[in-house]
């Protein structure tokens, strides 16, 4: 069987090749209308008119020259790999910026396809696009798409598979550069040969020269123990600035822009005002960027959505809580008393069932997450947050993982590549687990209805801004800790806005419902187990008292209200003292005296324990636990009775900033390259959520 013929999407951060990807394979990539979305390369294989095809979505750059650590892995990939074909994503409507990275991609000399996606947009601004003239200045095949709407996926599909098949052209397209340019790129591209005989083509080493005069500090490493090259190569870059009175990258860039602007007077039209497409943005900026209405509209905009979030949740949410009490109620009533049946009932049902229900909450949350991030308002908000970012030692980019956090705190992590500096980065990525992301959603939903139903949405409101003021705290703190320079300047494009389609928006939906009913079948449901076994064993306990015989002896008596109470006490201290002296119990008794300070019970510090692996697991937890007492169905009426409001809110605090969960502390260590500091950032947010929460405990119990 032939190999795949793998075929790399390479264009500038949000250009549209994750939507592409999606639409080309039928993946399910994350996508939104602000740049650095994909940080990791994304694999697909499919088979289209019988040529299999490695379809590689490869993270958004503005150059083949490494700058930032997202950029790297795209660069990595085009100069390592060295892919088949590579599909050219160009922003249609942007092709003055996007063109710089195809005259870097048509130095390669490898096998591209030019796509100019958005094509929507740019009918309706009314340009048109010679694209015959374009594929003939370029040496490509030109294909028009629209990725959301899957309009030219068939065409680039067919032009793929047509270059996968053809024989490879003999002379590639090549740009011709100033005179002394060319007579410098031929001196060290012999050089090149002469080292690498037999090893490079021409293309190859002329591209190799272009990238080491242009000062590719990935390239020139590779090539640092041939002395002799790198000295030509700096003879040759100051022997250039002094003709042209400009470094060598400069001149590169002029002539490719040059090459670019002259391409685009020909194959570019503009039918009507060329202003019109950017008067809606314009205007919608005046409004959300505005510098005295810009943040309150943020904040305003955030509160709604999680008011929204609960308040209109929490219809669907009592539909799901009575599908699951009837569905334990069958259970209950269909399987024979025993282990087995106390297994399913009280630590399956109880611990699925009690996280499960918050379901529609995440689905709500992550809906307004799609119509924000869809429109282009996330990087508004960036834009807005860089000035009270600043003063905490952070710029508006950190926003971007920030928020990514909001739904999971592992792809926030990874998301701090958009950041170049590398202290500023490892801070990021610090302070990335305090994010609120939605695994910690439920026990939040849970407690603010149990304690605070009236004000409900707002308190959960509260716990999102809370993180947000407790990662740029502790950005302040950091950044008195870690030695370094600061970070760099803040530049971020802001992409115009869209409509996002209906399709994406379920999408996102869909993918954050799947997401949480995996981790519920998954994590949750084997947590539950855990939990059950842990709290019912061992069997052979020894109680302060002969409970059956107490209880035996309650029974023979005449039916009253005082015998129904007595035995009901009974029953209780005898469930309460079992749980205790479960392993479960023991374990969690053993660590309390480090949580009494914060009014902890030792059910609260079990809840703790189990949320070191998935915070989804406090609210099974507080399920399984309270699904051994009669008379304790309601999971929020029990905590009502369990704890008073101010240490439920700093359960809440606790529960938020502790200790990332083990994925989130593994790919730190990976990302940082340190296990010192995923260690570290245990500790620390130990230390940082201990002390809040103690604060808040003793705030809160004097005013609630």
């Amino acid at each position: 069987m032939k190999p795949p013929v793998t075929v790399a999407l390479v264009g500038n951060p949000n250009a549209g090749s994750t939507s592409l990807f999606n639409a080309l394979t039928g993946a399910q990539s994350a996508v939104a209308n602000y740049q650095r979305v994909t940080t990791s390369l994304n694999v697909r294989e499919i088979t289209h008119g019988g040529v299999p095809l490695r379809i590689v979505d490869v993270p958004g750059i503005f150059s083949t020259s490494s700058q930032s650590p997202e950029e790297k892995v795209g660069c990595d990939y085009i100069h390592g790999e060295e892919p088949d074909i590579i599909v050219n994503v160009l922003d249609a409507g942007h092709l003055d910026r996007s063109l710089f990275l195809t005259t870097q991609l048509i130095e390669t000399g490898l096998p591209r396809i030019t796509v100019l996606n958005m094509m929507d947009e740019v009918r309706r601004a009314g340009i048109r696009i010679d694209t015959a003239l374009l594929a003939s200045a370029l040496g490509s095949p030109v294909v028009e798409t629209c990725a959301l709407k899957k309009e030219g996926i068939d065409a680039l599909l067919d032009a793929v598979a047509a270059m996968a098949s053809a024989t490879p052209a003999a002379a590639p397209l090549r740009l011709h550069y100033d005179s002394h340019l060319e007579a410098a790129i031929e001196r060290v591209q012999q050089h090149l040969s002469k080292l690498h005989p037999q090893e490079l083509s021409p293309v190859r080493s002329r591209w190799l020269a272009i990238k080491m005069l242009e000062g590719d500090d990935e390239v020139l490493r590779h090539e640092s123990n041939h002395v002799e090259l790198v000295e030509e190569i700096k003879a040759e870059q100051t022997a250039l600035a002094h003709e042209h009175d400009e470094d060598t990258a400069g001149l590169l860039a002029s002539a490719r822009f040059a090459f670019a602007n002259g391409l685009l007077r020909e194959a570019r039209q503009q039918e009507g005002d060329p202003t019109a497409g950017f008067k809606l943005t314009r205007i919608l900026d005046d409004f959300f960027l505005n510098r005295t209405l810009g943040l309150p509209l943020l904040l305003g905009i955030l509160w709604v959505m999680f008011e929204t979030t609960f308040s209109l949740g929490a219809i669907p949410t009592d539909w799901i809580k009575a599908l699951v009490q009837i569905a334990t109620d069958l259970v209950d009533k269909t399987l024979p008393e025993g282990m087995f049946h106390d297994l399913v009932v009280n630590g399956v049902m109880a611990g699925v069932g009690g996280t499960i229900v918050f379901l529609p909450n995440i689905v709500i949350l992550f809906f307004f997450m799609a119509i924000l991030s869809g429109t282009g308002y996330l990087a508004r908000a960036s834009f807005l947050m860089d000035r009270v970012m600043h003063h905490f030692g952070l710029h508006g980019t950190t926003l971007i993982p920030m928020v990514a956090g909001f739904g999971c705190n592992v792809p926030a992590v990874m998301a701090t590549r958009v950041i170049t500096n590398k202290r500023a980065r490892l801070i990021a990525m610090l302070i990335a687990p305090f994010m609120n992301c939605s695994a910690r959603l439920p026990v939040f939903i849970l407690f603010a209805g149990a304690f605070f139903a009236d004000i409900a949405g707002t308190v959960v409101f509260a716990m999102y801004m809370l993180s947000l003021v407790a990662a740029m705290v502790s950005a302040v703190l950091l950044n008195r800790i870690i030695p370094g320079s600061g970070g760099d300047a803040f530049v971020m494009e802001l992409p115009p806005y869209r409509l996002p389609t209906l399709h994406s928006v379920l999408h996102h939906m869909w993918d954050s419902a799947q997401g949480f009913v995996a981790k519920v079948t998954g994590v949750i449901l084997v947590g539950s187990i855990v939990i059950w076994f842990l709290q019912e064993f061992p069997r052979d306990i020894t109680y302060s008292q002969d409970f059956e015989t107490v209880i035996a002896e309650q029974t023979t008596l005449p039916d009253s209200p005082e015998k129904e109470t007595a035995l009901k006490t009974l029953k209780s201290a005898q469930a309460q003292e079992k749980l205790e002296k479960s392993y479960l119990g023991r374990s969690a008794i053993a660590v309390t005296p480090l949580f009494q300070p914060l009014g902890f019970s030792w059910r609260d510090s079990a809840a703790i324990m189990t949320g070191f692996v998935a915070k989804e697991v406090v609210v099974a937890t507080y399920a399984v636990i309270y699904a051994q007492e009669k008379g304790s169905d309601q999971l929020t009426e029990t905590l009502r009775g369990a704890m008073p409001p101010a240490t439920a809110i700093a359960f809440m605090i606790f529960t938020l900033l502790y200790a990332p969960c083990l994925s989130t502390i593994a790919i730190i260590g990976k990302e940082a390259q340190s296990w010192r500091w995923a260690g570290f950032s245990v500790v620390y947010s130990l230390s940082f959520a201990w002390l809040l929460a103690l604060a808040a405990s003793r705030i809160g119990g004097t005013f609630l």
